[in-house]
């Protein structure tokens, strides 16, 4: 049985959780009388770049907003860097830690580009700083620098609505670079993308990661992107883990498996 599957019998080893970046015991989540996550386990050491799969309402995506702190769940203990969420604030502390890119990118459309990548720095500024530098964009020189490296620094100036979707992207991406947090989560972050921009997207995404020496995870659902960008997969159902195995290891019939939803799911032990 891979290192990874049957995640929750780590309770029952004696483990050191201070080595994992991501250290969620019993999480859980409830909307009404809908099981959106049932009690899971999910640990992840630095360096892992770990992809959630699984039909829509498996969960992934509630997984990931918990990660992020966005929002509470209804049971068990989530510690970021051997650190308890409940004691970190959802502003600068918690920005230090986890940055969230998701489908929507949440960028400004009507403000430049400028001020959407320093939107990166809010979570590490007091409210007086926040405001001075968005309209004075006092650290023009260091978005220039990140937008460079992304391939858009002659796009600082102008007005994010009238940049392309993939340049859109990356400068959610750079607005990432610049909060530079330890765990880098993805919501669906290629799902609208030609398999070639998907590709790049991934790479500057896991490229991100590997260079702070954090963690990467994201949803999404094409195997050859996992094989090709991921460690770890997680494959998800109703809310239930299904498997937790190494990436080499997702073969066509597990994941034809998985999004059968005429069969009963069965998770792999």
């Amino acid at each position: 049985m891979s290192q990874y599957q049957n995640s929750s019998n780590r309770a029952t080893h004696d483990i050191n959780h201070s080595r994992f970046l991501v250290d969620g015991r019993g999480l859980s989540k409830v909307f009404g009388t809908l099981t959106a996550v049932s009690p899971l386990d999910i640990a992840i050491k630095a360096g892992e770049r770990v992809a959630l799969v699984g039909p829509s309402g498996s969960g992934k995506s509630t997984i990931l907003y918990i990660l992020a702190g966005l929002i509470p769940p209804d049971s068990g203990d989530l510690f970021l860097d051997s650190k308890s969420t409940v004691g970190l604030q959802p502003g600068r502390e918690l920005s230090e830690f986890v940055g969230l890119i998701r489908q929507q990118l949440d960028l400004v459309p009507q403000l430049p580009v400028v001020q959407n990548v320093l939107a990166g720095r809010l979570g590490q500024w007091g409210l007086l700083r926040s405001l001075v530098s968005l309209f004075s964009a006092r650290e023009r020189d260091s978005v220039l620098a990140t937008l460079s490296k992304l391939g858009i620094a002659d796009k600082i100036d102008e007005p994010t609505s009238q940049l392309s979707g993939g340049e859109q992207q990356r400068v959610a991406i750079a607005r990432l670079m610049l909060q530079a947090p330890k765990i880098i989560l993805a919501d669906e972050p290629v799902s609208s993308l030609d398999p070639a921009r998907a590709d790049e997207i991934l790479r500057l995404l896991t490229g991100l990661a590997d260079d702070i020496g954090g963690v990467m995870v994201a949803s999404l659902h094409a195997p050859d992107l996992i094989r090709e960008h991921f460690t770890r997969v997680i494959g998800l159902r109703e809310g239930v883990l299904q498997f937790d195995i190494p990436s080499e290891e997702l073969m066509p019939s597990v994941l034809e498996a998985l999004y059968d939803l005429d069969q009963q799911p069965i998770p792999i032990s």
